[in-house]
């Protein structure tokens, strides 16, 4: 008997994207306007509006990119140079950037094994006297502990910067993230889960932080003020009307498209419950996730997420091994301090402590990055495609075969 395939929706085009005819109309209504700049335009100031109500801050604004947004939030922070920022080593690199053009220093905090998420005892662990900031990314759309995050920061007088470019819909408490920490920074990039090919917005409850992002975001200069200047080094990072105008349609579909994704993944997390060596995504009653992606944790008594994934593939069902390849301070632009020119700057104004990357001290990072299996999401899957995930992942982990790592 042969097995039938579902198609799967994908993300990177129409088949898993909810892009249609309100998205079309509110582009031909700005281009016929012939205002494409949203400095003079209101697609992108009603979006941002929007934008933030929805989430629960007093301020929002777009940008061009989810790189932009965090780059706003860290200059909004203003570290000096060398002063450091505390993050995940699991994170797109878009993520870390910002942090080396604004002059300060990434250091990277363990996370927990199961979840990938920064926690607040990691943080604490490796918080030092220059620690501007930090950085907590809510990877895959389940929240980190913010509570205790902010807590502990809120005690050092450490500023909390929210990446939340997968966490559309994730809350804790009926709250969403993003509104926990000082600023919080979401991605509108081709695969999250609304889309202006690229884009971002960066909320926040402080009115001084909002004065200093909305200048960040336009060469700092204070459109309105009495006697506007250019107050400081900033880049220009508008959103187009044209993105703003797709991004108001997109917001429109936004609760149903959460909800959608949150109902199928608990018929699969419910499914594959059974199963002892595979863990799925956690779901605690205070908290809900927003799956930008299914991850499993593939415990190595059936051969890890490699094998696993193989396997998969087999049936016509795509996943990624890992995640990432490796820790962000693995790569090149870290490990080598490929920054200005050949100074190493801001690294070479770093404590030896603050750039030891030795694995041991990222035993939770280096554990979920070999155990994670990540499978693609979007709101176009349908219970057919979900019982056929739940099918062929259960037979394929019904077969043991024992990894290397476990074997040895």
């Amino acid at each position: 008997m042969s097995i039938v395939v579902p198609e799967f929706p994908s993300d990177q085009d129409s088949s898993g994207r909810q892009l249609g005819d309100a998205e079309i109309e509110a582009l031909v209504t700005a281009i016929r306007s012939g205002t494409l700049t949203s400095t003079k335009g209101h697609f992108v100031k009603d979006f941002q509006t929007d934008f933030a109500t929805m989430v629960g801050a007093a301020h929002g604004y777009a940008c061009t990119s989810g790189t932009a947004a965090i780059h706003a939030a860290i200059a909004a922070i203003d570290p000096d140079p060398g002063d450091e920022i505390i993050t995940t080593a699991i994170t797109d690199m878009g993520a870390i950037t910002p942090i080396i053009y604004q002059t300060a220093v990434p250091v990277f905090a363990d996370v927990d094994p199961v979840t990938g998420n920064l926690t607040a005892d990691a943080i604490e662990a490796t918080i030092s006297e220059r620690t501007k900031a930090i950085v907590v990314t809510h990877l895959f759309g389940y929240p980190a502990d913010m509570p205790a995050i902010c807590a502990l920061a809120r005690e050092r007088g450490i500023a909390v910067i929210e990446d939340c470019a997968q966490a559309y819909g994730s809350t804790i408490n009926g709250q969403h993230v993003g509104t926990f920490g000082d600023i919080g920074c979401f991605s509108l990039q081709q695969g999250k889960h609304i889309t202006t090919g690229e884009g971002g917005v960066v909320v926040t409850n402080d009115d001084a932080l909002a004065r200093r992002i909305r200048l960040f975001i336009d060469k700092a200069w204070g459109y309105g003020d009495p006697k506007p200047d250019h107050y400081f080094v900033a880049l220009n990072g508008r959103m187009t009307e044209l993105q703003g105008a797709v991004a108001a349609a997109q917001l429109d579909k936004l609760d149903d498209s959460v909800k959608t994704r949150q109902r199928l993944a608990q018929r699969l997390s419910d499914a594959l419950a059974g199963i002892e060596a595979i863990i799925t995504p956690p779901c605690h009653g205070s908290m809900t996730h927003g799956y930008w992606r299914y991850p499993l944790i593939v415990r190595p008594e059936i051969g890890g997420p490699v094998r696993v994934a193989e396997a998969l593939k087999g049936f016509g069902i795509n996943s990624a091994p890992r995640y990432i390849q490796k820790p962000a301070f693995e790569c090149a632009v870290i490990r080598d301090q490929q920054t200005f020119g050949n100074s190493g700057f801001p690294f070479n104004l770093a404590r030896p402590e603050a750039l030891d990357y030795s694995q041991e001290r990222f035993p939770g990072t280096y554990q979920f990055l070999s155990d994670v299996l990540v499978l693609p999401w979007n709101e176009r899957y349908g219970i057919e495609h979900i019982d056929y995930l739940a099918e062929q992942i259960t037979a394929v982990c019904s077969v043991a075969t024992p990894s290397m790592d476990a074997a040895e």
